[in-house]
């Protein structure tokens, strides 16, 4: 039993941009990081040691930084492979019959809008 029955005469469509967002994510990912980490360094180094709250501080919100880096990152990472993957090949589900399915000779099982019911 094949899980996966593609869609015959589907055509493929060709990779476009998010091919080459998700190549580039990694990098973007480790430099982005390298970049947001200068600060917090750069305070280590030429602050004062009597001025802890400054690096503190500045660590605090270099983190923070970092962690919405990544967040960015993820979500784009996301949104690049769900559009890669509905580019990719369309597939159809198992066919079942339908027990109340209507054919266009039978009268609808629904009543149609008008008068209402009981009046």
């Amino acid at each position: 039993m094949n899980l996966f029955n593609h869609l015959p005469g589907f055509a493929r469509t060709p990779a476009g941009k998010e091919r080459v967002v998700l190549r580039q994510l990694p990098r973007v990912l480790l430099l982005g990081t390298l970049l947001l980490t200068v600060p917090s360094l750069l305070a280590h180094l030429i602050a004062n040691p009597d001025d802890a709250l400054a690096v503190t501080t500045t660590d605090i919100y270099v983190i923070s930084l970092i962690i919405l880096h990544w967040t960015v990152v993820f979500t784009v990472g996301i949104a690049s492979f769900i559009v890669m993957m509905m580019k990719g090949p369309a597939y159809v589900a198992d066919a079942y019959p339908l027990d109340e399915a209507e054919t266009l000779d039978a009268p609808p099982k629904w009543k149609p809008h008008g008068k209402p019911h009981g009046r």
